[in-house]
């Protein structure tokens, strides 16, 4: 079945206003045709300003780093749901590890999260994925098995077939250490086989499933010819606008 390829960059807290808009044109204006649909994720800051920088170009879409399990009230400094929609947001970012770890998001916490952004007709990014000494202990596969399940699983096949999983094997994130082709297809391809078990072999192969690990020019085309590689969550190469252009064009 045909999946949804996906080119997802997130900016983190990187990029002010001026300097987002710009980025954002310039990869709008580089992806014109892609193979993939290109999801640009700014800091919150950026969000007006980058959605209409890609407003004319339909392969282009805008994602929030993250969002509030509330719909609204008393939690200073926080974003909510229902002030990202009006922004042209369409993807929101759940679980990332970053996330994890500062802000100690447990796996119940994300499964309200993304019970909301569905209810609101977005599609949530949900990423999950192991540290360094978990993989070393050859736990790794049972390890993102249990985020998955404890998060999505109360989920009906239908909930969940709107759903985009990005794994990112944290000892990966930001180190310049990239999984090698095959072993994001070991684990690309075990949490398909999660997802078969769970919701059927149809639900499963239609479901998105990116690779977010230092993806770089230099090794998205090997890691994107694995059959349950969908495409990249894109870290720190999605900040060059050159860059990303040439993961984007490694489909």
């Amino acid at each position: 079945m045909s999946r949804q390829l996906i080119a997802a960059g997130n900016w983190k807290m990187n990029t002010n206003y001026e300097e987002g808009i710009a980025l954002a044109s310039a990869i709008a204006e580089n992806a014109k045709d892609p193979k993939c649909l290109v999801v640009l994720a700014p800091p919150f800051t950026s969000l007006a300003g980058v959605s209409q920088a890609i407003k004319g170009n339909p392969n282009v879409k805008l994602a929030a780093q993250n969002c509030h399990e509330k719909e609204k009230g008393a939690y200073t400094g926080e974003i909510s749901i229902d002030m990202l929609i009006p922004l042209g947001v369409e993807y929101v970012i759940l679980g990332h590890s970053e996330r994890r770890e500062y802000n100690k998001e447990s796996n119940a916490l994300l499964a309200t999260k993304t019970d909301l952004v569905l209810s609101k007709g977005l599609t949530p990014i949900f990423c999950c994925g192991e540290s360094l000494d978990i993989r070393n202990a050859g736990n790794h596969i049972d390890f993102v098995a249990n985020q998955l399940k404890e998060s999505l699983f109360h989920l009906d096949a239908e909930a969940f077939g709107k759903i985009v999983i990005a794994y990112e094997p944290i000892w990966a994130i930001g180190t310049g250490v990239t999984a090698s082709p095959q072993q994001a297809q070991e684990m690309q391809a075990a949490i398909r086989g999660l997802f078969a078990d769970q919701y059927g072999a149809e639900v499963a192969d239609a479901t998105t499933i990116l690779y977010g690990g230092s993806v770089k020019p230099a090794n998205a085309e090997e890691l994107f010819a694995n059959p349950d590689v969908d495409g990249g969550l894109v870290g720190g190469a999605s900040l060059n606008a050159e860059g990303f252009t040439a993961i984007i064009n490694a489909f």
